[in-house]
């Protein structure tokens, strides 16, 4: 099965990491040179890549730097380690970075306390860390193709980079018949630029629709199943996703169409209250590629995440167990 570009986003090439630029998509397919922790915070708060991606821009950036700082000692270059996940935890308030720094900072920590070369030892264990995301990430694309069956019309708004389009070919490998309706996911048009696209790439039948067109295709039963991706996720199963998902999970709840979260299980957040919602700066809902949208003087508010009760997920949440191998 060949990989959808969106779904692994970034390539490391000694000491530069490569992130696919995905708002540059799909007027063309061009990566962005990423050198140090500084270019990294900045490629994640303007949103060149999404959730997924920003991901592996944390967990590189960290083999950046230490190639980089090939010449420290195990002490110094430990410091710098914690210096990167401080700077990287404060890039996005609703995403839960912590939870993979420190991780990172734990391998450098047991390696400094059992005098093993600080380096190898953390740099082999993102390499496997990843290789098991990889594999993961490639499990659940099986099984979101076995969720989808034959005659299906799933609804989908903001899913996890890659998986739906490459469960998509898989489903056509099949010959199911399915078709897709994406969202276009203002104000970034993620769903229009990015989902449809890359559905379509995989030769899916896709139809876009406006955001708020949803309630409209669930009352004439042109959708029988939704399926959309989470940013964060809670240990009563509450978990945030692009803003819009709560109401097309009260819609769907509503209409009875079994709603479908894919999930990265965590233990660190208790429920949905206490997840910290970030508040996108109003000039990006206010303008578009660059230009003003709106004439005279109005305000904007733009919370990039709704948070979205476990009571919705009727269909069930698909899970990524990160870093299974």
């Amino acid at each position: 099965m060949e990989d959808s570009i969106l779904f692994w986003p970034c390539r490391l090439d000694k000491d530069v990491l490569y992130v696919l630029d995905e708002t540059a998509i799909p007027e063309k397919v061009q990566y962005i040179p990423v050198g140090n922790t500084n270019e990294a915070v900045s490629v994640i708060k303007e949103m060149k890549t999404r959730a997924f991606g920003q991901f592996l821009v944390i967990l590189s950036i960290f083999l950046v730097e230490i190639e980089r700082g090939k010449n420290f000692s195990d002490r110094d270059l430990y410091v710098k380690i914690g210096q990167i996940a401080e700077a990287l935890n404060k890039s996005r308030p609703t995403f839960p970075f912590a939870e993979v720094t420190s991780i990172v900072v734990n391998w450098a920590k047991v390696a400094l306390e059992s005098h093993q070369d600080l380096k190898t030892f953390v740099v082999k264990n993102i390499n496997s860390y990843l290789q098991g995301v990889r594999y993961s990430r490639l499990d659940r694309v099986k099984r979101i193709s076995e969720v989808i069956k034959d005659g299906d019309s799933v609804l989908t708004h903001c899913n996890v980079s890659g998986e739906l389009a490459m469960a998509a070919g898989m489903c056509l490998a099949q010959n199911k018949k399915v078709k897709f309706f994406a969202t276009e996911t203002r104000p970034y048009f993620q769903g229009a630029k990015l989902t449809a696209w890359e559905l379509g790439q995989v030769g899916a039948d896709v139809t876009l629709i406006a955001d708020n067109a949803v309630g409209n295709v669930m009352a004439n039963k042109m959708v029988n199943k939704v399926i959309v991706g989470s940013d964060r996720n809670c240990a009563n199963g509450d978990f945030a996703n692009k803003i819009g998902t709560y109401q097309i999970a009260v819609l769907s709840k509503h209409f009875n169409i079994p709603f479908y979260v894919l999930t990265q299980p965590s233990s660190k957040v208790a429920s949905a209250a206490d997840i910290p919602v970030e508040i996108r700066p109003e000039e990006e809902l206010l303008r578009y590629e660059g230009k003003k949208a709106i004439k005279g003087y109005v305000r904007g508010f733009y919370p990039g995440f709704d948070v979205v009760p476990h009571e919705l997920v009727t269909g069930g949440a698909i899970a990524l167990e990160m870093g299974r191998k």
